[in-house]
C-alpha cells in the first residue's frame, strides 16, 4: 500500500520505510512553529523537520551552532501540535550529544519528553556511534546525517560540495551502513554528489533525505523559508523557488501600513 499525500493517516518510522519499499518519494519541509507546521501539515507535507536550522530562521543567527536544547524544545513542541498526519524528526543542537553518550541520552529523552515530536537527528558517522546505539536502545527513533553537517562548519571551512574525493565518498558510505546497522531509520544527506547518494540510498535499509544529494533520495527536504522565497541574497544551485512569499509579504505589509494611514482602516464595517 502507497501512503500518498491524500491518506490522512498519522505516518511513523513503519510508514516511511513502507514508502520507500514501495518507490514513493517522501516530501519533507522545516518548520518552527505551529501555525505553520499545521498548513503544511494539511497540505499533506509527509514529514517536517524541525532544524537547527531555526537559529537562523528564527534566531538570525549566521550558523546553527548557537541553538540550545530548550529553543529547540520550543519550537518542535508547537510543531509536534500541528501534525496530525507529518512525521515529526527534531535536530538535536550542537553540544547535546558529542561530550558524552550518558549525556547525549539524557538530552534525547528530555526532547522526546517535552515535544511529543517523532525522531530525532544527529549528525555525524562512526565518531558518534555508541550514542546512536544508545538513544536508539532507549526507545528512541534516530536519523542520520551526513555529508555537509552544519554543526562541524569550523571544522569543514565552509558550505561547499562534500565527499568529491574518493576518500570522504568511501569514509561516508562506510558511515552511512554504520549507522543503518546500528538501526536508524534513515539519513540526511546533505550536499553530495548524486551518484554517491544513489549508492547510499542503494546500500541501506533506511530511508535517505537529501538536501543538494541529487533525485535518487528516498525523499527530499528543503528549508521552507528559502524554498518560498523568503530568504533574500541565498539561492545555491539546488534551491528552487516554489513561490514568491517575501515580495508578497511585503507587499501585504505595504497595503496594511497604507490602509491604516489614510484610515481606510478599520472602516465602519470592521469597528465596532
Amino acid at each position: 500500500m502507497a501512503y500518498l499525500s491524500t491518506d490522512k493517516k498519522k505516518i511513523t518510522v513503519n510508514t516511511l520505510l513502507q514508502m520507500k519499499a514501495n518507490g514513493e518519494k517522501i516530501a519533507q519541509l522545516t518548520a518552527y512553529d505551529y501555525t505553520t507546521a499545521k498548513l503544511f501539515d494539511e497540505a499533506g507535507i509527509d514529514s517536517i523537520h524541525v532544524g537547527d536550522s531555526g537559529s537562523n530562521v528564527v534566531a538570525g543567527n549566521a550558523d546553527t551552532l548557537p541553538i540550545t536544547v530548550d529553543e529547540m524544545i520550543f519550537m518542535a513542541r508547537g510543531v509536534a501540535r500541528a501534525c496530525n498526519h507529518a512525521f515529526v524528526v527534531c535536530d538535536m543542537p550542537f553540544g547535546s550529544y558529542q561530550v558524552s553518550r550518558e549525556e547525549g541520552v539524557r538530552n534525547a529523552v528530555k526532547i522526546m519528553k517535552e515535544t511529543g515530536v517523532d525522531a530525532l537527528k544527529l549528525e555525524g558517522g562512526i565518531e558518534i556511534l555508541d550514542t546512536v546505539k544508545a538513544i536508539i536502545a532507549a526507545g528512541i527513533p534516530v536519523e542520520g546525517h551526513l555529508g555537509l553537517t552544519p554543526q562541524s562548519i569550523h571544522k569543514l571551512g565552509g558550505y561547499g560540495l562534500r565527499a568529491k574525493e574518493e576518500a570522504e565518498a568511501e569514509k561516508l558510505l562506510a558511515d552511512a551502513k554504520a549507522l543503518d546497522e546500528a538501526g536508524c531509520f534513515g539519513i540526511t544527506l546533505e550536499k553530495v554528489p548524486a551518484q554517491l547518494a544513489k549508492t547510499v540510498t542503494e546500500s541501506i535499509h533506511g530511508i535517505t533525505i537529501g538536501i543538494g544529494a541529487g533525485p535518487y533520495t528516498d525523499g527530499q527536504v528543503l528549508v521552507y523559508t528559502d524554498a518560498f522565497g523568503m530568504t533574500e541574497g541565498f539561492k545555491p544551485k539546488f534551491q528552487r523557488h516554489f513561490a514568491e512569499l517575501g515580495q508578497g509579504f511585503k507587499d501585504a505589509v505595504s497595503a496594511y501600513c497604507k490602509a491604516v494611514k489614510t484610515v481606510d482602516f478599520p472602516n465602519e464595517s470592521e469597528s465596532y
